[in-house]
């Protein structure tokens, strides 16, 4: 469960930065590496629109572990 979550931050990562990018510099990172393939760069802004969805659920979650 660990490595989801390091996953999940990971992706969530990568889509602030890309986001960051087109605000500050409108700059679309996946368009410039996946260029006219637009099913590939659906499937990311998918998967991680999935992350994020489910990297909500960890604000409500409260560690136990000593």
């Amino acid at each position: 469960m660990i490595i989801l979550k390091q996953l999940i931050l990971i992706l969530m990562i990568i889509g602030g930065i890309n986001w960051g990018l087109i605000g500050f510099f409108n700059f679309n990172l996946v368009s410039a590496i996946f260029g006219s393939m637009e099913i590939i760069e659906r499937i990311i802004y998918a998967v991680v629109g999935l992350a994020s969805l489910w990297g909500i659920s960890f604000l409500f979650k409260t560690n136990h572990r000593s």
